[in-house]
């Protein structure tokens, strides 16, 4: 099942747009994530196509039928909360099974459809326990067995790892999508982690300031981003965004860091975005920069650089390289991709150096 958006918006005033011109297509069987900062409207959104919250303007059609202003019961999706929503006083079946019996099925299918909802998401050897004797992974498993149980073919989903520890959401995300392709389940996958999206995701929706900054593949978005915010908001790291002018066909950060344009831009004021696996830091006399701080993370160590002219920088080298002290001044070069932004913040041009 497809869901369609055209022009969606949502204001409470009148005035102030928590969500405004929205449009996009989620393709039958799609794993589609929407990310952004809390605030952005990535929850009401979600609401919005559920039918929880109405729509200010625009249309939401889902299966070709426009459900706009329909009660949530027509929209036939389902949801999966950060909160997980189990009820305490009925053990994993009743959990899954509770709201079958509304649809009219048989005690018989109902049966069968929790038995196999519990089976697919290894839930079978805790059918008679309560919530409270479950982990937290278990108990977004019982919330997930719900969905597969409804047999709905859409099912949105509002954070629902975002409570789990950071191993237990790298096991439940892999989990989790590939149960969505045996199922061919078309999700929609609300979260403010950007590696959530980027390790699940078909494509990507990155929401800020109350409208859409780009829809893309995890490799598009990564690879590619349209604007500062995109750049910054993915990877990890993030990219270094960096004060610079045009001069003589030259980018310059400052007066011994200058990378060359691979096309010619009008003079002025730009931000260079560079990620850190980019930058090569070797210890010279003829230093540029200055080490402030050094995170060791095993195979890899993050420094943190000052330039000459204070601007700040991150750097991800190997920790194999030689050995740095935080105050040593260093000599900085670039390797590698980089992005040009101007002064709309917007991606004007892409360069490399070898």
């Amino acid at each position: 099942m497809s869901i369609q958006l055209k022009n969606l918006g949502k204001t409470y005033d009148g005035k102030n747009w928590v969500l405004r011109g929205l449009n996009l297509e989620i393709k039958d069987g799609e794993f589609f994530a929407v990310v952004g900062p809390s605030g952005c409207g990535k929850s009401t959104l979600l609401n919005m196509i559920v039918g929880l919250i109405p729509a200010s303007h625009g249309q939401i059609i889902i299966n070709g039928k426009d459900v706009t202003n329909l009660p949530p019961k027509d929209h036939q999706l389902t949801m999966v909360f950060q909160s997980y929503a189990l009820f305490p006083f009925l053990d994993v079946a009743h959990n899954v099974a509770f709201g079958l019996s509304a649809h009219h099925l048989s005690k018989e299918d109902i049966h069968s459809r929790v038995d196999h909802a519990l089976q697919m998401t290894g839930l079978s050897e805790f059918a008679h326990r309560r919530p409270r004797e479950l982990s937290g992974g278990q108990r977004q498993r019982v919330a997930i067995a719900r969905v597969v149980a409804s047999d709905a073919k859409i099912c949105l989903m509002d954070e629902p790892l975002s409570n789990l520890d950071a191993r237990l959401r790298e096991k439940m995300r892999s989990h989790l999508r590939t149960l969505q392709r045996q199922l061919h389940m078309t999700i929609i996958y609300v979260t403010h982690d950007q590696i959530e999206a980027m390790t699940m995701a078909d494509r990507i929706m990155v929401l800020h300031h109350h409208e859409v900054q780009q829809i893309g593949t995890p490799q598009t978005i990564y690879q590619h981003p349209q604007n500062t915010f995109v750049a910054g908001f993915f990877g990890n790291p993030p990219m270094n965004l960096l004060k610079a002018t045009v001069k003589d066909n030259e980018l310059v950060i400052d007066d011994t860091l200058h990378l060359p344009l691979a096309e010619q831009l009008a003079a002025g004021d730009y931000t260079v975005g560079i990620r850190p696996q980019n930058i090569q830091v070797v210890s010279q006399d003829s230093a540029n920069a200055k080490l402030t701080n050094i995170e060791y993370q095993g195979q890899n160590q993050i420094l943190d650089i000052q330039l000459a002219n204070q601007q700040t920088l991150q750097a991800e080298i190997s920790a194999a390289s030689q050995p740095f002290k935080v105050g040593q001044t260093v000599k900085l070069g670039l390797t590698g991709h980089f992005y040009v932004f101007d002064s709309q913040q917007q991606l004007v041009s892409e360069g490399g150096i070898k």
